[in-house]
């Protein structure tokens, strides 16, 4: 069960496209895994459609009909597909077992997994939209953490597998996390199956301890 969910004011920007782009892929990795979510986007997107048609017209630059239609020739035509295919990891991307590769990542190039200690190693997400995004997987494995630590800024988190709990919550698979300067916090991760998240973060992890530190200046978290 899906228990933590982005806040609305995520979902609505994400229905008007005014997401920067490693924020949106994780809250759409959110979207595509969680029925209530999907449904509360569908919602804001047809009130938003609403609110536009219900909007003051405004004239429109005389030439602007021609250059978009010049632009739309020069787009190539998507290959015909009777049936949307799902997303697969990138090769060489190991995952668990059963664990869905979120849509929203496709076409995203991926690192090999980095060992940052023991049980624990993540892999760099560049997006071919936005390649400078701070994105990332992380996987840890059942009983090991990651070492305390605050937030320079936002970091979200979607759970593809697995659970960690804090002194917040536990968070398991499809959940949705949102943490900022005020968390302070060690995630640990449950035992049976370890635990892959798919995190965005805006500025840097500051870590307690000096070897965590030392790491995390190695890798560039």
């Amino acid at each position: 069960m899906i228990v933590h969910h982005p806040e609305d004011e995520f979902l609505l920007s994400l229905a008007a496209g005014r997401l920067p782009a490693g924020q949106a892929v994780v809250v759409q990795a959110h979207v595509e895994s969680c029925g209530h979510c999907t449904e509360r986007l569908s919602t804001l997107e047809a009130v938003g459609g609403a609110l536009l048609e219900r909007a003051e017209p405004h004239p429109l630059s005389p030439d602007l009909l021609a250059a978009t239609l010049q632009r739309i020739a020069g787009v190539p035509p998507e290959p015909a597909s009777t049936s949307p295919t799902p997303a697969t990891a990138p090769a060489g991307t190991w995952l668990p077992t059963g664990v869905t590769w979120p849509t929203s990542l496709r076409g995203s190039k991926v690192t090999p997994w980095r060992w940052i200690g023991p049980g624990r190693r993540f892999s760099r997400v560049q997006l071919p939209h936005d390649p400078e995004a701070t994105l990332f997987l992380l996987s840890i494995s059942p009983g090991r953490s990651l070492p305390r630590h605050r937030h320079e800024q936002l970091e979200l988190t979607q759970v593809l597998c697995g659970a960690f709990v804090d002194e917040r919550a536990v968070f398991g698979p499809g959940d949705f996390d949102q943490a900022g300067p005020d968390v302070h916090h060690e995630p640990m991760v449950q035992p049976g199956q370890v635990c892959v998240c798919l995190t965005w973060v805006e500025g840097r992890l500051r870590f307690d301890g000096h070897i965590a530190t030392a790491i995390a200046r190695w890798t560039g978290v």
